[in-house]
C-alpha cells in the first residue's frame, strides 16, 4: 500500500511528457494522427531512460537484506512494476487516445469557466517559460558562476547535518501503553498483586477513554523475569478519536505512579517493528559482557548512573534484578576427608532432603509412579535443623551435615542472560524529546570514564542502535548500487559517457531540500529518509535526462547552436519538467502529513522525496544547462582548434608546392 501511494505521482509522469509533447506539437499545426506520432518519437527515449534509471534504483531494494530489506522489498516491487506499466501505457495507449480524441481540445477556443481557466493557466505558462528563457540567458553567459552558486549552496546545506538527528525509525503513536511494575526482589506475588490492584484506579483516572487494561501480576506474568513484577497493557482509542499523544500520557502517569512508596513504574509507549521497537520496546542499550557476577553488576550500575546524566535519557533500568535472597552450602573438602565422606554421597543426601530423590516405582493396575523420598516440608525448615540432620560415610558412621558443610545467607541471580556464549547484563533506557544518535554520541563519551575496563569485559551498544548501523551500511551499499545501476542505464541509452555523468549532477543537488524538509519538519534521518534519498537517485536524474535528450535531437536533427539548442530546449521543456514534479510531490503530500494511525512512519520517506525533488527541479534548471554548455563549449572548441590547425597544415602544404 505504501508502495501504490508513493507511485501515484510518478505513475503519470511519463504520460504527461508524451502528451504535452503531442499537444505542443499540434498546436503548431500538424494533424492530429502525425502530432501523436511525432510527439512520441520525439520523447521515446528520454521516457525510456528516466523510467529505467528509477527503476533501476529499486532493484538492490529487491535484493537487500536485513530489516531494510523485509520492509522495502515489497514496496520496491510494487512501483517497478506500476513504472514499468504507465512506459507501456505513455508510449501506445496515450498517443492512440490523442490521435483520436484530440481534436476537440484544440482549434477555437472554449467559452465558459472552464475555457477561461484553460486560456489563463496556458497564458500563466507561457509568461512563465519566458521568464525562464530569460534566466537562462543569464545562466548561459555566467555559466562558472552558476555552477558556484549551486556548489555553495550544497556545501551550506551540508553544514546543517549535525542539526538533524539520526533514530532507527521514527516514533508512531500506535494508541497502546506498556507499564513495567517493580517491586523489591522477593516479594511475595500476593503483595505484588495488592500493588497492582491499588495502581489500577490511579491508572483509570489518568487516562480518559480507557479501552481496555490487561494486568499481569506475580511470577507467572507476562514477559516477567520474576514473581516481584506486574505489567500493565493499555488500549486507548485511535488517534483520530483523542487529541493528546500516548507520550503525555505516559510523562503524567510516571508522575503519578512513582509517587506509590517501595515500587518502582516504567510507563512507556509500545514501540512495534514499524517504528523501530526492539522486543523491550527499548530505544538505547548496551550489553556489558564478562563472567563474573560482582564485576558485571558494579559495572552495569555505574553505566546506569551516567545514562541518567545523558540529556533525554529517561526509564533507565538493568536487565538483571538485584538478586533473589538464597542460602549458599558450601563443603569443607578437608574435613570431608578426613572424615572418609566423598564429596558426592554429601550432596546427594543435601539432594534428597531438599529436592527429593527417586527411590523406585510402584506399579499398578497396568500404570507406573515414581516414588519420590524427601524430608516432609523441608523447605519450611530452619537451616540450622536441616545441617542437623547425618549423612553416613564409608565407614558406616553417621556423621552430623553441619560437620562438613558451612552455609551463608547471599543473593542469587534471578536470571543470567548470554549473548555470543557470553553472559550479558544490559542497561536500558528510553529517550524523550531527544534523537537516538545524538544520545549516544553524548553516552559514549561519559562512558570513557569506565576505560580501562576490567580483563575479559567489553561494553557495546545494542537493540535498535545496532540495527541502526546494520540498516543504514546495508541502504549504503544500495545506494551506491542504484548509482552505479542508473550511471550504466543513460550510458547504453546516450551511447556516451559524457552525457550521463552530466545528467549525474542533479542527484547531489537533491541533498539541498532533503536536509531543508527534515529540519523544517523536525524529522530525524533514519530508515525511511534513506530509502527516500534511494528513491531521489533514480527519480531526480529523469528532469536532467529530458533536457539533455532534447538538447542533443535539436542540435542533430534541426541544427541548432549550442546556446539556442539549450534556450529552445528549456522552453519546450520547462511545462513538462514542473508538472511532473508537481504530480510527484502533490502525490506524495498526504504521505508526508502522517494522516492516520501509524502514519508517522512512512512520513519521512515522502518528506525526504518532496524536499530532495523540489529543490534539484528548481536549481537543474539553471545548473545542468550550465555544466552541458560548458562541456560541449570546450568541446566544439576544441573542435574548431583542430579544424583551424588542419587549414593551417593544409594550406602550408599547398603554399610550400
Amino acid at each position: 500500500l505504501g508502495g501504490i501511494a508513493m507511485g501515484v505521482g510518478m505513475i503519470v509522469d511519463n504520460s504527461i511528457v508524451v502528451l504535452e509533447n503531442i499537444v505542443r506539437l499540434h498546436n503548431q499545426g500538424l494533424r492530429r494522427d502525425k502530432a501523436a506520432i511525432d510527439g512520441a518519437t520525439e520523447v521515446t527515449g528520454a521516457l525510456i531512460a528516466s523510467t529505467l534509471t528509477t527503476v533501476a534504483v529499486f532493484l538492490p531494494l529487491v535484493f537487500t537484506k536485513g530489516m531494510a530489506g523485509v520492509m522495502f522489498r515489497q514496496l520496491a516491487m510494487v512501483i517497478v512494476f506500476s513504472l514499468m506499466c504507465s512506459l507501456v501505457s505513455a508510449l501506445t495507449l496515450v498517443p492512440m487516445m490523442a490521435g483520436h480524441f484530440l481534436e476537440e481540445y484544440s482549434g477555437t477556443k472554449k467559452k465558459g469557466f472552464w475555457g477561461n481557466l484553460g486560456d489563463k493557466l496556458f497564458h500563466c505558462f507561457d509568461q512563465i517559460a519566458d521568464y525562464y528563457a530569460s534566466l537562462l540567458d543569464w545562466v548561459l553567459q555566467h555559466r562558472i558562476l552558476t555552477i558556484a552558486i549551486s556548489l555553495i549552496l550544497l556545501v551550506l546545506s551540508l553544514l546543517l547535518i549535525p542539526v538533524i538527528g539520526t533514530e532507527l525509525m521514527p516514533p508512531t503513536d500506535e494508541g497502546e501503553i506498556r507499564i513495567n511494575m517493580e517491586d523489591a526482589v522477593g516479594t511475595s506475588p500476593k503483595y505484588v498483586n495488592e500493588a497492582a490492584v491499588i495502581a489500577e484506579p490511579l491508572i483509570r483516572k489518568e487516562v480518559k477513554e480507557l479501552r481496555n487494561m490487561t494486568v499481569f501480576s506475580g511470577a507467572n506474568s507476562w514477559r516477567a523475569t520474576g514473581g516481584h513484577k506486574a505489567n500493565f497493557n493499555l488500549e486507548l482509542p485511535p488517534r483520530s478519536q483523542r487529541d493528546y499523544t500516548t507520550d503525555s500520557v505516559c510523562q503524567k502517569l510516571n508522575k503519578v505512579l512513582n509517587q506509590l512508596p517501595g515500587i518502582v513504574f516504567r510507563v512507556r509507549p509500545k514501540r512495534s517493528f514499524m517504528s523501530g521497537g526492539s522486543s523491550s520496546n527499548d530505544e538505547m542499550t548496551i550489553d556489558i559482557r564478562g563472567f563474573d557476577f560482582e564485576t558485571a553488576n558494579a559495572l552495569a550500575h555505574r553505566a546506569a548512573e551516567i545514562a541518567k546524566t545523558v540529556e533525554g535519557v529517561t526509564d533507565v533500568e538493568l536487565s538483571r534484578d538485584a538478586g533473589t535472597p538464597e542460602r549458599r552450602i558450601v563443603i569443607d573438602r578437608e574435613k570431608a576427608e578426613s572424615m572418609n565422606i566423598s564429596v558426592k554421597k554429601i550432596a546427594d543426601v543435601l539432594r534428597t532432603i531438599l529436592a527429593g530423590s527417586e527411590a523406585g516405582n510402584y506399579r499398578e493396575a497396568g500404570e507406573e509412579y515414581t516414588i519420590l523420598l524427601k524430608v516432609k516440608d523441608a523447605d519450611k525448615l530452619n537451616p540450622k535443623d536441616i545441617l542437623d540432620l547425618t549423612v553416613k560415610n564409608d565407614n558406616g558412621d553417621n556423621v552430623i551435615l553441619r560437620n562438613v558443610v558451612s552455609h551463608a545467607p547471599t543473593l542469587g541471580p534471578v536470571t543470567i542472560e548470554r549473548k555470543n556464549q557470553q553472559r550479558v547484563i544490559t542497561v536500558k533506557a528510553n529517550l524523550l524529546d531527544r534523537d537516538m544518535g545524538s544520545a549516544v554520541a553524548e553516552y559514549r563519551e561519559k562512558l570513557k570514564a569506565l576505560e580501562p575496563l576490567p580483563a575479559e569485559f567489553s561494553i557495546a551498544f545494542s537493540g535498535s542502535y545496532e540495527d541502526q548501523q546494520e540498516t543504514f551500511q546495508e541502504l549504503l551499499f544500495a545506494f551506491i548500487l542504484a548509482l552505479v545501476l542508473v550511471y550504466m542505464v543513460m550510458v547504453c541509452q546516450f551511447e556516451s559517457l559524457k552525457d550521463p555523468l552530466i545528467v549525474m549532477f542533479s542527484v547531489p543537488l537533491a541533498v539541498i531540500g532533503v536536509i531543508i524538509a527534515l529540519m523544517t519538519t523536525y524529522t530525524t534521518f533514519n530508515m525511511q529518509s534513506f530509502i527516500g534519498c534511494v528513491m531521489l537517485a533514480g527519480i531526480v536524474v529523469n528532469n536532467a535526462i529530458l533536457l539533455i535528450d532534447t538538447a542533443n535531437l535539436l542540435r542533430r536533427r534541426d541544427g541548432l547552436s549550442l546556446t539556442k539548442a539549450l534556450r529552445e530546449t528549456g522552453r519546450r521543456r520547462l511545462r513538462p519538467i514542473l508538472m511532473t514534479t508537481l504530480t510527484t510531490v502533490l502525490g506524495l503530500v498526504p504521505l508526508a502529513m502522517g494522516l492516520g494511525d501509524g502514519g508517522e512512519a512512512q512520513a519521512p520517506l515522502a518528506r525526504a522525496v518532496i524536499g530532495g525533488l523540489t529543490s534539484s527541479t528548481l536549481i537543474t534548471l539553471f545548473f545542468i544547462p550550465a555544466v552541458y554548455s560548458l562541456v560541449e563549449g570546450r568541446k566544439l572548441a576544441r573542435v574548431a582548434k583542430k579544424k583551424a590547425r588542419k587549414r593551417m597544415q593544409k594550406a602550408g602544404v599547398n603554399a610550400a608546392v
